[in-house]
């Protein structure tokens, strides 16, 4: 009885696992809904006097980043709102007070318009004072409020020199506002005291930090700040806080989260599913500090008594640089494996009709094996991005039919048949001649 029901598991295992079979995944991927709105963006450049300098590559700031802006232009995809915005590009005098209020809108936030984008950038000039706070204030408000995630983009390669206001109580300012607004920043060939200051704006905020030294760092980066944001806009995290043990954890249904978790710590999220329901989660974390190497970050489902029900993909793969990792997990699973213990020991598995079904909390767990670097704090925790979805589950039948995978290996049979008699006549023959020598 054993050996029928597990025969058609194990040559189906054998079929999937042979890419010229064509047979489709067992999980079907859930179709996109459409946003409600573009993602939005503006990137926010430092055009101020130290831009002049010429330290990367033998060349100077300002051309290193004026390229790097026109390969993301190219690159933006058409559905993505994009602005740009400038600090210190345009008064060249000695009067702090009116160099201080030296930020412009160059390109309003909307669709792409690529030409004017890219004319817009080449006439910049490095020229003056470098009023960081004001420019991200007045970025916000070029980007407005909505239901959705907007980012800004800030490459600078010096300190605010226009203090107030300070550049890391505006970024929680517009935290505060809860107007879902990330800031990432770039730092050109940063000193110690800009790295800090670039770090507390982003971690204000949910961000990012990142030290380009070449153009060639510059132009990823933003790539892959645009390719997030084109990804995560349409669902705006809600905050929430885990707990350090599953009992106490926050109960979560379907949605995006956003929470903070410090190096070398555990936190717990409680996800009920019901019968019929299939778990899909996945985190990510931001590096807005340096790290030490040898990191990642593992997400497990476990059941209430301790028991790990799965673990995420990347654990286990050898990577150490994992920031993000999913799985998914059904009560189908569990059912599986009960069925195939009674089994074992002779038994018949029968499921329960009498008792109406009730959901299975699963404890979500979101570890990380981070270090800080010299220099990079503790507080506040790294930024995480947590994304619940429930969705009908779709197990793979117990009983699966070949159907024509029956011809297949057929012919896989016929073929180690034909190769096992080839091997053999030539070894024969092989033999017979070396004898004769």
């Amino acid at each position: 009885m054993i050996i029928k029901r597990r025969l058609p598991m194990v040559l189906l295992g054998l079929l999937v696992a042979l890419p010229t079979l064509g047979i489709p995944p067992a999980y079907a991927a859930e179709p996109e809904t459409e946003p409600v709105e573009p993602p939005k963006m503006e990137l926010v450049l430092d055009v101020s006097g130290s831009m002049r300098a010429k330290d990367i590559g033998g060349r100077t700031r300002i051309e290193v980043a004026q390229e790097a802006f026109n390969d993301v232009v190219d690159a933006v995809p058409e559905t993505t709102d994009l602005g740009i915005r400038v600090l210190g590009a345009t008064y060249g005098g000695d009067d702090k007070k009116v160099g201080c209020q030296d930020t412009q809108q160059l390109v309003p936030v909307g669709p792409v318009d690529r030409v004017k984008a890219k004319n817009a950038i080449a006439t910049l000039r490095p020229t003056g004072f470098t009023p960081v706070g004001l420019a991200l204030r007045e970025a916000a408000k070029d980007l407005g409020t909505g239901e959705t995630t907007r980012r800004i983009v800030l490459i600078t390669d010096g300190e605010d020199t226009c203090a107030p206001p300070d550049p890391c109580e505006v970024a929680r300012e517009l935290a505060a506002q809860g107007t879902h607004l990330v800031v990432d920043t770039l730092g050109l060939i940063p000193d110690e005291k800009v790295r800090k200051q670039l770090v507390c704006i982003a971690a204000a905020t949910g961000g990012t930090y990142t030290s380009a030294q070449s153009k060639e760092d510059l132009t990823r980066r933003i790539k892959q700040i645009v390719e997030r944001a084109k990804d995560t806009h349409a669902k705006t995290p809600a905050k929430v806080t885990g707990t350090d043990v599953c009992a106490k954890a926050p109960v979560l249904t379907a949605g995006v989260y956003t929470d903070r978790e410090r190096f070398e710590e555990h936190r717990w999220y409680r996800i009920p599913v019901q019968p019929g329901q299939e778990l899909r989660a996945s985190v990510s974390i931001g590096l807005d500090r340096p790290l030490n190497r040898d990191y990642g970050v593992l997400l497990r489902a476990t059941a209430t008594d301790g028991r790990e029900l799965v673990r995420g993909n990347d654990a286990g793969s050898g990577r150490t640089d994992v920031l993000s990792t999913g799985l998914r997990w059904s009560a189908a699973d569990d059912e599986d494996e009960e069925e195939a213990e009674d089994d074992d020991q002779g038994g018949i598995f029968t499921k329960s009709t009498t008792k109406a079904p009730e959901p299975t909390v699963v404890c979500l767990v979101v570890s990380n094996s981070f270090s800080a670097a010299a220099g990079a704090g503790q507080a506040p925790g790294m930024p995480l991005e947590l994304t619940i979805d429930l969705v009908d589950a779709s197990p793979a039948p117990n009983s699966p039919g070949l159907g024509r995978g029956w011809v297949l290996l057929g012919v896989l049979a016929l073929a180690g048949l034909l190769s096992g008699l080839l091997v053999g006549w030539l070894t024969r023959w092989w033999v017979a001649v070396w004898r004769t020598r």
